[in-house]
């Protein structure tokens, strides 16, 4: 499945998907495990391409959407996370 995750990611050079992309566009909207199992995969490419090429590999899921972000950054819209203190 790596082949396939990296052959779809070179395919699509400089676009960052959700995990949800990626598990139904390279495993098959049939696949019925977990979501991180994209987080492994990633993981183990960047492993095996080394540090000098790990950055070929997109960002990916909720950091690379901007639909989340640490605590107290502000997220695209201005607002704060939940959570954060106000100084």
């Amino acid at each position: 499945m790596e082949y396939e995750l990296l052959k779809f990611l070179a395919s699509h050079p400089g676009k960052v998907f959700t995990r949800e992309t990626l598990l139904s566009r390279v495993w098959g909207y049939d696949y019925y495990g977990g979501a991180r199992t994209v987080d492994v995969h990633i993981r183990r490419l960047r492993a095996k391409l080394g540090e000098e090429h790990a950055n070929l590999i997109p960002p990916f899921g909720q950091w690379a959407t901007g639909s989340a972000s640490p605590a107290g950054t502000p997220k695209p819209d201005g607002a704060t996370d939940p959570g954060s203190q106000p100084e």
